[in-house]
């Protein structure tokens, strides 16, 4: 039988470069990979359904499972997670001082239901008291999916053609949380700085304390293709983590730097020493205070339908965590 030919929209990623060049191949499928931006992809997928098998929000998906009927089906693999302290900034003129000052100001935020803004307002809310309806929240562009925000939350649309990083810089907002350092701080305006200089010793913190390490998308496979051939989700998830395996035996060869850091190994033996010998991990149990904080966000900034369980979002055949030495094989 000819191996079933899917289109994958994703990221330039070290951990899915091996899918790339097809060096890792899924079990019978010739899979076309299709590199393009995260934002663009997303767009795509969710407009056009485009893609076969793409990189998406999670907190949209989220949206979408818990809405009930979700054109996608994801499998637990993560090509994108960031900490996020270290991507809210603030106007310098405003009194801010800490994060609990942030309550009663007014907030930009790209969209307010990314995925980096759900983690950000949770973080908000449950590490220093700020929820969300504590801020004036400004929108830099329109929601992809359109949902309709509790009404004790006060966001309204930045003008079209405006960048919100300068809006901070001049000070008609007060800080900003968002997925990109903006383009004031990138060029050292002075009126901008970040809520955490330290942030990279408290989001060490953080994980220790909260094992949460944010995710920011996952990987869906378009509903028609699973529910006709649902043995695609088993082994795309395979592949995914031989792809990832494989990246990351290649970093630790550091006596030839496979990435261009002075200090690549003793940063990777920092963080395998803080979150584990798979320090980018994929499936569910390694992951399962992240997820779980991703499912309580979304039900309580009002952008799922119901509380969702993790054994929701992602297909059931992938629930099972896969030890490396299976990853490593396919």
């Amino acid at each position: 039988m000819a191996n079933l030919r899917l289109t994958l929209a994703c990221g330039p990623y070290d951990r899915t470069q091996a899918l790339r060049d097809a060096t890792i191949r899924p079990e019978g499928i010739d899979l076309t990979y299709v590199t393009l931006q995260p934002a663009e992809i997303f767009w795509r997928m969710l407009q056009y359904k485009e893609f076969d098998v793409s990189e998406m929000s999670l907190s949209n998906y989220t949206t979408l499972v818990s809405g009930g009927a979700a054109p996608f089906v994801a499998i637990p693999v993560y090509p994108s997670r960031v900490f996020r302290h270290g991507y809210f900034f603030i106007n310098t003129t405003k009194g801010i001082q800490s994060p609990a000052d942030l309550k009663g100001k007014r907030g930009g935020v790209p969209e307010y239901s990314m995925t980096a803004a759900v983690y950000m307002r949770g973080l908000l809310q449950h590490e220093y008291g700020v929820r969300p309806s504590n801020v004036e929240w400004v929108q830099g562009r329109a929601d992809r999916l359109g949902r309709r925000l509790p009404a004790d939350i006060r966001l309204t649309q930045a003008p079209a053609g405006t960048e919100l990083g300068d809006l901070l810089e001049r000070g008609e907002i007060d800080f900003l949380m968002t997925a990109n350092n903006p383009l004031s701080f990138r060029r050292g305006a002075p009126t901008v700085r970040r809520l955490f200089p330290n942030y990279a010793e408290v989001e060490k913190d953080y994980y220790r304390r909260t094992r949460i390490y944010p995710i920011m998308h996952t990987v869906v496979i378009r509903r028609d293709i699973y529910e006709r051939d649902p043995w695609v989700a088993l082994n795309l998830y395979k592949a995914f983590l031989a792809a990832k395996q494989h990246a990351c035996r290649l970093l630790m060869e550091g006596g030839s730097p496979k990435a261009s850091f002075a200090w690549l190994q003793p940063l990777i033996e920092e963080e395998r020493a803080i979150i584990g010998p798979d320090w980018y991990p994929y499936g569910i149990e390694q992951n399962r205070p992240s997820l779980e904080a991703l499912l309580q966000y979304t039900d309580e900034h009002g952008l799922t339908e119901r509380r969702l369980r993790i054994e929701d979002l992602f297909a059931p055949s992938t629930l099972r965590d896969i030890p490396l030495s299976e990853g490593q094989t396919v």
